[in-house]
């Protein structure tokens, strides 16, 4: 059965307070499994909305991942890209799982106990760092699905964070007419490029923005700011697709739903990543979703998106590097190897 061991968990404490916290992990029950953590990746959204006191306290940290009980009120423990190795089993594991490595939706911490369905193994030939990125990758291919690209289409993205450099290489795959992509950051808009977009824009520089406006079968909003939804509504043509991926935690901004937006039939998507498309609930599942993303991480070039890898007992200045130098910084990751 085992016993129970010490670890060590990142909490959000306040807005831009961050506290690592000595804590136990619980004995091992059947079907359940010990894990050591070797990385785990920081989302840039939702994350730093955390960070920064902007989410809302009273909602659910999140309605379908069990190591993520509780509301987002501080102090919270939170994160869900853990990659690890399982050292210990629990009754009824198969012997084959200790040693392998995993990616588990897992807070940062040292060590955690989890349940046998939650574990993800990782093929062999994958350099485990990646890892860190399946649960962005399984939004950016939730993201597809939403929006139903079609072949032939003009396509923007706007914001070219992690999320939106990730939708953009599974864009940059189908034969569209056009795929154009908007972030104010120069690092980021490089990055595009080399991602697969067709031309990547600065937004602010509205003489190469408008020639695009209107123009648009399909825009995503993925910026994580709301002034951002307006500008998505400008590019998307007539009957057009706005599928809005970011999470605006308690931000808000006026929205322009006037003349050209009622009278161009222009359909507003929201895409959130816990739940399926309901037009394809027939015949995806969460895990079938799961499976593909993780296919797609084995074949898309994604090293390039990790910037910074940062020690755990240091993870302040990773969250600090985010909020304050985003133009240095794309997928940041924490490191585990001071436990060896």
């Amino acid at each position: 059965m085992g016993t129970m061991n010490n670890s060590q968990g990142l909490y959000f404490v306040g807005p831009r307070l961050l506290e690592l916290r000595d804590e136990s992990t619980p004995a091992l029950t059947p079907k359940q499994v010990r894990v050591h953590t070797k990385y785990s990746g920081i989302s840039a959204g939702t994350e730093m909305l955390l960070y920064r006191g902007e989410a809302p306290e009273q909602m659910a940290a999140d309605e379908t991942l069990s190591a993520l009980s509780g509301s987002l009120a501080y102090p919270l423990k939170y994160g869900y890209a853990a990659v690890g190795d399982v050292v210990e089993l629990g009754a009824g594991v198969a012997d084959d799982w200790l040693g392998q490595t995993v990616f588990v939706f897992n807070p940062h911490e040292r060590e955690f106990v989890a349940n046998i369905d939650e574990l993800y193994k990782l093929p062999a030939g994958l350099a485990p760092e990646l890892g860190v990125l399946l649960p962005t990758v399984e939004t950016a291919l939730n993201f597809l699905h939403d929006g139903r690209p079609v072949a032939g289409e003009d396509v923007v993205v706007i914001g070219q964070g992690v999320v939106g450099q990730l939708t953009t290489a599974l864009l940059g795959r189908m034969p569209l007419n056009s795929l154009i992509t908007l972030d104010r950051l120069a690092v980021r808009r490089e990055m595009s490029c080399k991602m697969g977009a067709t031309q990547s824009l600065d937004p602010a520089q509205l003489e190469y923005i408008a020639p695009h406006l209107g123009q648009a079968d399909l825009c995503y909003e993925l910026s994580g700011s709301p002034t951002a939804l307006n500008q998505a509504i400008a590019m998307t043509g007539f009957s057009g697709r706005v599928v809005i991926g970011s999470w605006y935690g308690t931000k808000t901004a006026p929205l322009d739903l006037g003349g050209r937006f009622h009278r161009s039939r222009i359909q507003l998507i929201s895409s959130q990543v816990s739940t399926l498309s309901p037009s394809l609930q027939s015949r995806w599942s969460k895990q079938r979703r799961m499976d593909f993303a993780l296919k797609l991480l084995q074949t898309l070039k994604l090293d390039q998106l990790i910037t910074h890898r940062i020690n755990f007992n240091h993870a302040a200045d990773a969250y600090r590097l985010l909020d304050e130098q985003p133009d240095k910084a794309l997928q940041v990751m924490l490191s585990y190897e001071d436990r060896e």
